[in-house]
């Protein structure tokens, strides 16, 4: 499709129409228009290998990561969530948004930020003695949070979503890795508390045993051991191989069975956990707490704009060649609907999974290992052939099948013999999960990436890495900020007002965008930052490509002027150097970031929010 022409746009509007909120489903509408021609295609698509591995794949890394959380949710509700509702809250995100979404690839279900939102507010229902009125008090807030949805998907807000750099999903991917590395030692602590000694060393013995091998499994693809099939099938399938072999490693007979570490909990088949309908009657809580519930789902509804549409924009993010249109009014239309459903039946809100949603994309891509020959003369004249492996990203299976497998996969173990088989899983299997989700958005993160340089020895970095071409002290004031973002939303998130912790999340945006173009120069926020998602076909939905300040501001100081509005091209006469030696110096740099000006960004910067 030619995203160029795309006729969702907000350039040139003058009057009323200027105004999102005066347009209604205006987004919604070119969504759905955009992405209804490929629905065919999303399916007949997905009968390949690479979406039955992804089915596989994604069942575990969803369903693992989920079940965590409830044991979670379990010990700081009350008990009131259990498995089933975790199953019937994963089943019900996956078969929606893999039939009705626009952008199939975003896998949705249980975070550890809804986690931390339900028993913060079971925290605040205690203190004020209402913990019996619970369930209700909570399907208001998620009724409030849908109506909230709604409005911010018929106003047009999600395409404020375009303005989402590296800077602040990085921030926040470093936020949510850090939390889920908290969470593994947490539930490993539960272990020596409410177990013994033995089934306490056990335990960190499995989760760490699993970590390592789940994580070794993943790295073959990078590595030039085995053939390419082997390292690609082990790879693949790391997840059912480890989670099979530890979960039967703690029942082998002799002291390992006698340690008795603590497993999965369960309960009757398609029942809730506690003795209650599916139903919540919510319409018996009193209506002062009725409206006390909008203040609270309000902070909910900003986490899961940034958090559902930073998941949508990692799933298609800059390193994934994709074809097909995005659609973020739409899926987040969807997103307020299951917040409904699911207020109304007393599960946890699904919601667009940061870690676990780029997995899903990198599962259906198809990579290629490329031998790369370069041949060096020492000064004897002598030449030295030098071989190194790359990987390339060919394509990717842009199908909704695999989702929906993965749904009815769910669905499936929500029935009695499946649930007997999750029974024997050890819980510490859980903490080993979280570590290595943990670690996959920790890693890989840019914040890493730019530590490491920041202490590594000069003399061994690569000269054509770009980070040396930015003074080092502006590299630590950058990251500075993201440290602080990040410290601040960890910090707070340990205490009761957890609930608040979007508030800082969301204030990185225009601190990226209004503050900081005045204290770093427009070359080295190329360097270090850029648009997570800059792909045409993924920005139509969000109204286009935005022009980034720093090349806003560079023109005016130039005295220059765009002609063609936001998204316009730069004039020829604009150079990034900050002095005339620069200038002169530097012609063919210029040259380079001349060909970048449309998008304000420079490609070779290899920093993303996650290994992935």
């Amino acid at each position: 499709m030619d995203a160029s022409r795309d006729p969702y746009t907000w350039r040139g509007a003058t009057g009323w129409k200027q105004y999102r909120m005066l347009r209604p489903g205006r987004g919604m509408y070119y969504d759905v228009k955009r992405r209804l021609p490929f629905y065919w295609s999303d399916i007949r698509d997905g009968f390949t290998y690479r979406a039955f591995a992804a089915t596989v794949r994604m069942y575990f890394v969803n369903l693992l990561p989920a079940l965590a959380f409830i044991l979670d949710m379990e010990r700081k509700t009350g008990g009131f969530f259990g498995v089933n509702e975790c199953l019937l809250s994963s089943a019900l995100a996956a078969i929606v948004f893999s039939l009705l979404s626009c952008q199939p690839l975003t896998i949705v279900g249980i975070t550890g930020l809804i986690s931390l939102f339900n028993y913060t507010i079971y925290d605040i229902a205690e203190k004020q003695h209402i913990t019996d009125q619970y369930p209700e008090f909570l399907a208001w807030v998620a009724i409030w949070a849908a109506i909230t949805h709604w409005i911010a998907s018929f106003g047009n807000l999600c395409d404020y979503m375009r303005f989402i750099t590296d800077f602040s999903s990085n921030a926040f991917g470093m936020y949510v890795g850090i939390i889920y590395m908290i969470k593994g030692v947490e539930e490993l602590v539960d272990q020596f508390t409410s177990s013994t000694p033995a089934a306490g060393f056990l335990s960190c013995v499995v989760a760490l045993c699993y970590w390592a091998t789940v994580y070794g499994l993943e790295l073959l693809p990078r590595t030039v051991v085995l053939t390419p099939t082997l390292r690609k099938l082990l790879s693949d399938y790391a997840y059912p191989i480890c989670t099979l072999f530890w979960a039967g490693f703690v029942h082998i007979t002799g002291p390992l069975e006698r340690a008795d570490v603590m497993r999965l909990p369960i309960s009757r088949a398609f029942y809730p956990t506690v003795d209650r309908s599916w139903v919540v009657p919510f319409w018996n809580l009193p209506v002062k707490w009725v409206f006390v519930a909008l203040p609270i789902s309000i902070l909910l509804t900003l986490l899961f704009y940034y958090d559902h549409n930073v998941s949508s924009l990692g799933a298609q993010a800059r390193q994934y060649p994709l074809k097909k249109p995005a659609g973020f009014h739409w899926d987040f239309f969807l997103l307020g609907c299951t917040s409904f459903v699911g207020g109304i039946l007393g599960i946890p809100l699904p919601n667009g999974l940061v870690p676990q949603a780029p997995v899903h994309t990198d599962s259906l891509t198809q990579y290629k290992d490329r031998l790369d020959i370069t041949r060096e003369i020492d000064e004897h004249g002598n030449t030295t052939e030098r071989r190194q492996k790359s990987i390339v990203a060919k394509s990717v299976v842009e199908t909704r099948l695999s989702h929906f497998l993965m749904g009815l996969g769910i669905i499936g173990t929500m029935t009695g013999p499946l649930l007997i088989v999750l029974h024997t899983i050890p819980r510490c299997l859980f903490a080993g999960v979280f570590f290595v989700v943990g670690w996959g958005s920790i890693e890989g993160n840019g914040m890493t990436q730019k530590v490491i340089f920041l202490i590594s020895e000069r003399r061994f970095i690569d000269p054509i890495n770009p980070l040396l071409r930015v003074a080092r002290r502006k590299i630590m004031l950058f990251l500075l900020l993201q440290i602080l973002g990040v410290g601040f939303s960890v910090a707070i998130s340990q205490t009761i007002g957890a609930i608040g912790f979007p508030v800082i999340v969301i204030s990185l945006i225009p601190l990226r965008w209004v503050l900081m173009p005045r204290w770093f120069t427009r070359r080295e926020l190329e360097v270090m930052d850029a648009l997570t998602a800059d792909s045409d076909v993924v920005l139509s939905s969000l109204g286009g490509k935005p022009e980034m300040p720093e090349v806003r501001l560079a023109r005016e100081r130039d005295g220059l002027r765009s002609a063609s509005g936001e998204e316009g091209p730069l004039d020829d006469k604009e150079n990034d150097a900050d002095s005339p030696d620069e200038r002169e110096s530097d012609t063919s740099e210029a040259q380079r970031l001349k060909q970048l000006e449309q998008s304000g960004r420079n490609t070779n910067a290899p920093f993303t929010s996650g290994k992935h």
